[in-house]
């Protein structure tokens, strides 16, 4: 097989999250995949799920007769890969069909799962995604065994790649742990412990029986997941009520290749045994084998009671993994046999579950849990809900008759606008009064992009409505140069009442609208003073956020370590292990953007001065203001030599001829002549027929930008 690019050349800037960025949706560019989901027959599709549920099929028998612990374990596993460092993973786009998840040791036989549901997503085609279907699935199944579930929503439209853009850690082998420092930190942007696995290993950190560690791993890797602690005892108690685990021998004896690795004969489907018939009670997944309780296809307390009532000892199961077993004076009540009637199975524990009741606030929470049966299925059903739907963003996307009108707090809500957003005229009102302000250019671009681009397109969080930025804790963040930004806010929450104490006709303006709507005259300003009369689009209708709705903690994770946009680098950058112009192209895929529409608002940053404290660094015009392509050309110019300076990440250039220093810029700027495809791009803006473009090109990523989180809008 021939190496790519990346084999050959493994230094170089991987900008794949990019180009898919770039790429055209299969189902067309005018599918408008919520306009379709209103159309479902819901009721229809669960009465469908529901028959599924109890159809047990030969080529994959149902545990106990019924399918749904596995859809729960498939729906569980599709959404417990999102994680808050980077709102990457979830539910959302059904990317559990694709590698590396469709084939991680974790999801082994959920293949089988997928392949059940497909006649489902076979007869209502492109009006039910995978990714809402596989989830749905996983509810349709809790309440088939007498579980009330939360609600559900749809609107999440399907991948048809994989996302190129997550990191998944840096083991080299699956179900490997190299991701840990010396203080047994996770890694800070992972949110599993082991590569491979969903959570955490369930025999225990590094495959040792030992529940006080586990419930360290167990409480780092689910505050990852945006879960706390009793949201997590909530969902390892709810979810290990149904089902059992399979592990009838030794995997690594029986069981052949995951689906990637698969012959082609397989047709995408994996872990074939030949352990027995390889399916029913001889089936491997983990190599752990039991049930939890024996009730294992209803809704009750009883994994809760086994858990706290019994006392559990480790033992190597007949898969060769630790699992725990009820002592000798434990008279626990047996399970049947999963597919013999006649037979029983004695119930087991994983030293995940073992963790719950060893580490004190966990067991407390599961005694509440005893004591309080609604409580119980209250918390689960909450934690549930939030698991699979983490992914969405706020509330308007939610979609279906089955969305709860109560919203949550991890949705980032935003109050409704009762007011009429302003028209035309008072937009151009607005931006002469801001223009004669004191604020300039520099001041006001930077604070409608450090507004707008906290949008992540992962998880649909941040972005410029809510003006959260005024918050804690943006507020706040280095990169928004706390004291600046309070000036500007101060000056610009000035326009904003004058504004509408002035206004007799009802119509009113947030200072979310504010904010952007100064960015947008700042370049408008700038683009005239180049010899450009352009007008960058604005749609009012933006609100501003509550203090008491929004969750510091949650936000924080948001904060960039580096922003090379504004050309800056936090301390926090030390700890990811990664180059500057790395952290770039991940921000600017977390904000969905081309490699075309970085390069240009990089260039188009640069000539308006905005750079973090507003220094020369990058910015490589003598004209800081104008919007002109002196940035392109000037980095792309042989008349300067480039040195690397003391500082680091810091790069000198030098005039060829006289040996004097002209600029600084940073590994950010030098990537746009450094890298070939980059240089390409920057190349056609350098062009002397390239400024006309540069400046329209820059004024529609700016707008898409400022704009992304404008679901309102769709």
């Amino acid at each position: 097989m021939s190496k790519s690019n990346q084999d050959w050349w493994p230094d170089l800037l991987d900008l794949a999250p990019l180009d898919q960025n770039a790429q055209q949706y299969p189902l067309g560019e005018d599918f408008d995949y919520a306009e379709e989901f209103q159309k479902l027959d819901l009721e229809a599709v669960k009465t469908d799920l529901e028959e599924l549920m109890t159809d047990s099929r030969d080529w994959w028998p149902a545990d106990y007769g019924h399918y749904g612990p596995l859809f729960i374990r498939m729906a569980w596993h599709s959404a417990g890969t999102y994680r808050t460092t980077d709102g990457r993973g979830g539910a959302s786009g059904g990317t559990q069909r694709f590698e590396p998840l469709g084939s991680w040791p974790d999801n082994a036989n959920l293949d089988k799962a997928r392949r059940l549901l497909w006649p489902i997503k076979q007869k209502y085609g492109r009006q039910l995604s995978w990714a809402d279907l596989i989830v749905l699935a996983g509810n349709v199944a809790m309440e088939s065994m007498g579980f009330e579930t939360f609600g559900f929503a749809g609107g999440r439209t399907d991948a048809f790649q994989p996302d190129e853009g997550v990191d998944w850690g840096p083991e080299q082998k699956m179900e490997s742990w190299d991701r840990f420092d010396e203080d047994d930190e996770l890694a800070d942007h992972l949110g599993a412990t082991v590569m491979g696995l969903i959570y955490v290993n369930p025999e225990g950190p590094e495959g040792e029986p030992d529940p006080e560690w586990s419930a360290q791993r167990i409480r780092q890797s689910f505050s990852r997941m945006a879960m706390n602690d009793k949201e997590t005892a909530a969902l390892i108690a709810g979810g290990h009520t149904f089902g059992k685990v399979h592990g009838a021998d030794d995997p690594e004896e029986y069981v052949g290749p995951d689906p990637a690795s698969a012959p082609i004969e397989n047709m995408g489907l994996g872990w074939e045994s030949d352990y027995g018939s390889g399916k029913g009670d001889d089936t491997i997944t983990s190599g752990i084998e039991g049930p939890w309780n024996a009730t294992p296809k209803m809704w009750d307390l009883s994994y809760v009671n086994n858990l706290l009532d019994y006392e559990w000892e480790p033992e190597k199961g007949p898969g060769g993994a630790w699992q725990w077993t009820p002592t000798a004076k434990s008279k626990i009540e047996d399970a049947p046999a999963a597919h013999d009637p006649d037979d029983t199975q004695t119930p087991m524990m994983l030293t995940t579950d073992i963790a719950l009741k060893k580490d004190p606030d966990y067991r407390e929470v599961i005694e509440e849990f005893q004591d309080d049966p609604m409580e119980f299925l209250d918390a689960f059903a909450r934690a549930w809900y939030k698991l699979i739907h983490r992914d969405m963003g706020p509330p308007e996307r939610f979609l279906g008759p089955e969305v709860p009108e109560e919203t949550m707090i991890w949705q980032d809500p935003l109050p409704d606008r009762d007011f009429a957003p302003i028209g035309d005229d008072a937009a151009e009102l607005l931006k002469a009064e801001i223009l004669d302000s004191d604020l300039s250019c520099s001041q006001l671009v930077k604070t409608a992009w450090a507004s707008a681009s906290t949008y992540r397109d992962s998880d649909k969080r941040g972005g410029a409505n809510g003006a959260r930025i005024r918050l804690e804790p943006q507020r706040s963040w280095e990169v928004n140069e706390p004291d600046q930004l309070e000036m500007v806010l101060s000056t610009l929450e000035e326009i904003k009442t004058e504004f509408n104490e002035s206004r007799s006709d009802g119509t009113t303006v947030s200072l979310a609208d504010i904010i952007v709507l100064g960015g947008n005259a700042a370049i408008e300003q700038s683009a005239a003073d180049a010899g450009y009369d352009i007008s960058v689009p604005f749609e009012p209708g933006r609100v501003d956020a509550e203090p008491e709705w929004t969750d510091e903690d949650s936000f924080e994770a948001l904060k960039p370590a580096a922003d090379g946009f504004r050309n800056y680098v936090g301390e926090e950058f030390e700890n990811l292990d990664r180059k500057p112009e790395e952290q770039l192209v991940d921000m600017a895929d977390l904000l969905n953007l081309t490699p075309e529409e970085m390069t240009v608002l990089v260039g188009g940053l640069r000539q308006l001065g905005a750079t973090y404290q507003e220094t020369d660094l990058g910015v490589l015009t003598d004209e800081p203001g104008v919007l002109a392509t002196d940035f392109f050309d000037n980095l792309l110019s042989m008349d300067y030599e480039w040195k690397e300076a003391d500082d680091e990440y810091v790069y000198e250039g030098y005039d060829r001829e006289t040996g004097e220093q002209v600029w600084e810029a940073s590994r950010f700027d030098l990537i746009f002549g450094s890298n070939s495809r980059l240089r390409a791009i920057a190349e056609m803006y350098a062009a002397e027929d390239g400024e006309k473009e540069f400046v329209e090109d820059f004024t529609d990523a700016w707008h898409k930008v400022m704009t992304a989180d404008r679901f309102d809008l769709e």
